[in-house]
């Protein structure tokens, strides 16, 4: 197989070019010129690494597939979300050049927004946050007034305005807080934000690999760190067996007919059960966890893509083991939630984040012996970006 994997400036994609690599897949990486340097570029299993311009960015990838390709139609795997976007809004141009497994537009859309997410969940009954809106004549400062502190507000889909995980909510303790942060969203999107429930229990993920709605491979996680410390995207988390979660993101998976990758993300509530906070329909942020914990969902998602594209040279599926309960860690990022935690006074999360680090039974989400270079790559992009601030 030879499979192009796009947005290799993402830490994640490191997960699928190591797991495809490893399997004996060709792989081809690419990135937009002003990311570069990309980590994934310079991974020992990339086989071969193309800058492509930012402008024309998306006819430029379908001329490399198209290039590529010769007498195959290699498997295009898109990263980020901006990729994922544009190829989903021209699925048939693309698959003559290239094998998918992505979701279509429609999904896209039904995944990315919060509200039509939400709807859809209460249909299948499946538990959503309680959630809270301006009633008739109602203005801002009245419902600040009555919201249940605390409360979460943030945009219907956080994606289209380019927002950061971290930026892409607010927890309001004040109903001066819940005004601000009300406005904000609002003015930043163009309409009003969601407003829900707080939920103080851990997050949880299920992860899924679909095809036309039917689930081929999961797996699940709970957040048990993050960074930031306030709330922002996971930075040690662990692979659980969660057959709840499971059998309810296969119920939302069903109901929409999805194809590609979706993680559903999972919060409990002061009683533990877990209730639906959003979905990321394309490669999500503790994606490593796949490879950590030796899922072969890289491989399969690379199969489904080539044979979509390859029907008369069509592999055989990867047989899937069970996920291993693997804890895995951001080191980087893990090391400033252990400095956030000492900065709040909560000295044991900083402490087991040291004991994690040292432990050779937890994985690292990004740096790997055997494949060094991408790790440093990062570390220099970071001292980039700080001495630029």
């Amino acid at each position: 197989m030879v499979a192009i994997v796009t947005d290799v400036h993402y830490r994640m994609s490191l997960a699928l070019i190591r797991d495809l690599g490893q399997a004996g897949v060709d792989v081809i990486t690419c990135e937009r010129e002003s990311r570069s340097p990309a980590p994934g570029a310079v991974s020992r299993w990339s086989r071969r690494h193309v800058q492509l311009p930012d402008k024309d960015y998306t006819d430029a990838l379908f001329r490399l597939c198209r290039d590529v390709g010769g007498q195959v139609r290699p498997a295009l795997l898109p990263v980020g979300a901006a990729t994922l976007a544009a190829v989903a809004e021209q699925p048939e141009r693309f698959s003559q050049v290239c094998g998918l497994c992505i979701p279509s537009r429609e999904q896209l859309d039904l995944l990315n927004s919060k509200t039509d997410l939400a709807a859809l969940a209460r249909q299948l009954d499946v538990p959503v946050p309680e959630s809270y809106a301006c009633q008739d004549g109602e203005s801002v400062p009245q419902l600040a007034a009555r919201l249940p502190l605390p409360c979460v507000m943030k945009p219907v889909c956080g994606e289209k305005l380019g927002l950061t995980a971290a930026d892409r909510y607010v927890i309001a303790r004040t109903p001066a807080e819940a005004e601000r942060a009300y406005r904000h969203f609002q003015t930043l999107a163009g309409e009003p934000p969601v407003v829900q429930s707080y939920l103080p229990g851990d997050g949880l993920g299920c992860s899924v690999l679909a095809q036309d709605g039917q689930v081929l491979a999961a797996i699940c996680h709970r957040r048990l760190r993050e960074y930031p410390v306030s709330g922002g995207p996971s930075s040690c988390c662990r692979c659980v067996d969660r057959p709840d979660l499971l059998e309810l993101a296969s119920r939302l998976a069903g109901a929409g007919r999805l194809t590609g990758l979706t993680m559903f993300e999972f919060k409990e509530d002061a009683a533990g059960a877990p209730r639906l906070l959003e979905a990321n329909p394309r490669i999500w942020g503790t994606f490593p966890l796949t490879r950590a914990s030796r899922s072969q969902i890289p491989l399969l998602w690379c199969a489904l893509a080539w044979n979509s594209g390859n029907s008369d040279d069509a592999v055989p599926l990867p047989e899937l083991p069970r996920p291993l309960p693997k804890k895995m860690v951001f080191a980087v990022s893990d090391l400033m939630s252990a400095a956030g935690s000492l900065r709040r006074g909560r000295p044991a999360p900083a402490a087991q984040s040291l004991l994690d680090l040292l432990n050779p039974a937890v994985a690292d989400g990004l740096f790997e012996w055997g494949d060094p270079r991408p790790g440093m790559a990062y570390i220099q992009t970071l001292f980039r970006k700080r001495l630029h601030k």
